[in-house]
């Protein structure tokens, strides 16, 4: 089976994190290049030390090759909000890790299958990765009526969401655990 091409828009902290996951367990999927905007970003060094293409032509670079099919965006939600137009004009598949939320939420082990059609979908938060295909397992054998996950992460990984100051809590997506098929109610947000 040929190995679909891909790539990683965003040479920060989360591309280059996903940059190694994907060299290490890249499954059905070939990582050929890593894009940024700046020249001199650690990310695009690194990508370049592991003999990846590496790009600071940001998205022009992406659409201008047709062989890649799936784009992880790693940038901003606001960069993705543009990304998502375009990556869908060029036939790509854009996987928006960011805050934007262009397409469906989508938690792998949970609702993949029904959203292989889309030309976007959001891979929410890795807190709520890791915590909705508990809810989703618990819940296929009890109901589950209530459930709250808390996390934290490092401030240099995160950024606001679009609209926001760095200074601002970001609130829960809400519908994000609806994939799971539970709980019934959620906390309402504090914002």
């Amino acid at each position: 089976m040929d190995k679909v091409k891909v790539a990683i828009l965003g040479s920060g902290n989360i591309g280059t994190d996903l940059m190694y996951k994907l060299l290490k367990d890249p499954g059905h999927m070939e990582l050929v290049a890593v894009v940024g905007i700046d020249p001199k970003s650690e990310g695009l060094a690194r990508a370049r030390a592991l003999g990846l293409e590496a790009s600071p032509e940001g998205i022009a670079y992406i659409l201008e090759r047709p062989e890649i099919r799936i784009v992880f965006d790693a940038t901003s939600a606001k960069a993705h909000v543009r990304h998502a137009k375009l990556l869908r004009e060029a036939g790509k598949i854009a996987i928006d890790l960011t805050p934007a939320a262009r397409g469906p939420y989508v938690v792998p082990p949970v609702n993949l299958k029904a959203h292989l059609d889309k030309d976007n979908v959001n891979l929410i938060t890795c807190g709520g990765q890791a915590t909705i295909p508990l809810v989703y397992a618990v819940h296929r054998v009890a109901p589950v009526l209530y459930a709250e996950m808390v996390s934290t992460v490092a401030s240099r990984s995160a950024a606001p969401a679009p609209g926001r100051t760095s200074t601002s809590s970001p609130s829960p997506r809400p519908g994000g655990w609806r994939p799971s098929g539970g709980p019934r109610r959620e906390r309402p947000s504090s914002s």
